[in-house]
């Protein structure tokens, strides 16, 4: 099993460049199944989630291939023969559950596994399948899949979401689009990665307005057409390469990156003492003076601070002057990181869903355990400001939702390796 090793190697300096949002291309490549003509992304992540939501797509029938080095997704449903999303792969992944609204409201009819993915906590589906019942499905949960037919198709009509959920606006968006009359959904996830999909439908001849609101009206359309989209940046991994020159001093610029996409986590690292400057090119990111100060934390929805951006800022409040707490608002059991950041010397307390972090003048390298994707390259962030070397187990998670880190990192300076069977 590969591992990453790190050693703490003073400022970064140089240019890294973002790829395009797994959440976004994730939740894009499902709506190939609402057309029977090509659906093209451009700008598309190399990751293995998308390689996994590949192998799904293939499985119902669809079409997918991978052009200029696998930037480019060109996909075609036109002769899907299959109907059920199996088991084995949709464990790998919770987006495997957005093939659900779309096959159903093309075909009528869909049976898909109830999904898996990080452990961080439950991430129940409910919502998806109460989103769907408004619109008319009918619906069984047995053997852990979800049976779901519309003998007569999808129909219009007022879905109010009790909580924020990103995963089910983008279900039932998706199947709003084919539903006879008018949909409207109520307290609509704002993500940038909604406005994204709507987008890319509304290139395909979706009629929908009001994303980036919490109120979001799809009138239904017959058929949908092909379309080209490109996929936006990804936030995430913008966030998280910020924080690198902010751990361990230098400037860096992030190519392709965009403050409207992180204007909440913007903010934080304005209060603690981190600059950043639009550029021609992206965002430039350096410390203002010295040590960073430490900054309250708490995730929300968008335009909120990102749950996926949190533990990369713990990384940051471990050697940050004062004491900082982290809450975490969207899901439980989030903290997995902080006991391996305390093995690096890390002054940290966790009660429920409260993180207290005391920073230190300085980080030691330790062995480390990665437990989700997030916590992963929080460890690898800490390892470039620790003394010594910082090895990084289990970082498979890693591939999943980040491209070439080793040598994005290398490239603006960073000590870093990834070996295999150490």
């Amino acid at each position: 099993m590969d591992s990453i090793i790190v050693t703490g190697n003073g400022p970064l300096k140089g240019q890294i460049p973002i790829t395009g949002a797994k959440n976004a291309c994730l939740t894009l490549m499902p709506a190939t199944l609402l057309s029977e003509e090509p659906l093209t992304l451009t700008n598309a992540p190399r990751l293995s989630d998308i390689k996994t939501m590949t192998t799904l797509l293939q499985s119902l029938g669809a079409e997918v291939s991978q052009l200029q080095d696998g930037q480019v997704l060109v996909m075609s449903s036109h002769a899907l023969d299959n109907h059920v999303a199996d088991y084995d792969i949709v464990r790998k992944m919770r987006a495997s559950i957005l093939v659900l609204g779309p096959m159903l409201a093309r075909d009528g009819h869909a049976v898909v596994s109830l999904p898996g993915g990080c452990a961080i906590g439950a991430r129940p589906v409910d919502l998806h399948l109460k989103a769907l019942e408004a619109m008319g499905a009918e619906l069984e949960l047995k053997d852990g899949y979800v049976h779901a037919r519309a003998p007569g198709g999808l129909r219009g009509g007022v879905v109010d979401f009790p909580i924020v959920s990103v995963g089910a606006t983008e279900n039932a968006l998706m199947a709003a689009t084919l539903a006879k009359g008018t949909t409207v959904l109520k307290n609509a996830a704002r993500e940038p990665e909604i406005v994204d999909l709507a987008q890319c439908l509304r290139r395909m001849g979706a009629q929908i307005e009001g994303e980036g609101t919490h109120t979001i009206t799809i009138q239904g359309v017959d058929r949908l057409g092909g379309a080209t989209h490109p996929v936006v940046t990804d936030r995430i991994e913008l966030g998280t390469y910020m924080l690198a020159p902010a751990i361990c001093g230098g400037e860096v610029e992030l190519l392709g990156g965009r403050i409207d996409l992180v204007g909440a986590f913007c903010e934080k690292l304005d209060a603690a003492g981190v600059s950043v400057e639009e550029t021609a090119k992206g965002l430039k990111v350096s410390r203002k003076n010295g040590r960073v100060r430490s900054v309250d934390v708490v995730t929300e929805p968008f335009p909120g601070f990102p749950t996926d951006l949190q533990a990369q800022m713990m990384a940051l409040m471990c050697t940050a002057e004062g004491t900082s707490v982290l809450e975490e608002r969207i899901f439980e059991n989030r903290f997995m990181h902080a006991p391996e950041l305390i093995r690096m010397g890390a002054n940290i307390e966790v009660h429920g869903g409260v993180a207290t972090v005391t920073g230190v003048d300085r980080l030691k390298g330790a062995p480390v355990m990665a437990t989700d994707l997030r916590a992963s390259v929080s460890l690898i962030l800490a390892g470039l400001a620790a003394e010594g070397e910082t090895i990084v187990n289990r970082v498979y998670h890693l591939d999943r939702g980040y491209e070439h880190v080793v040598r994005k990192l290398e490239g603006v300076g960073a000590k870093i390796e990834r070996v295999s069977d150490r």
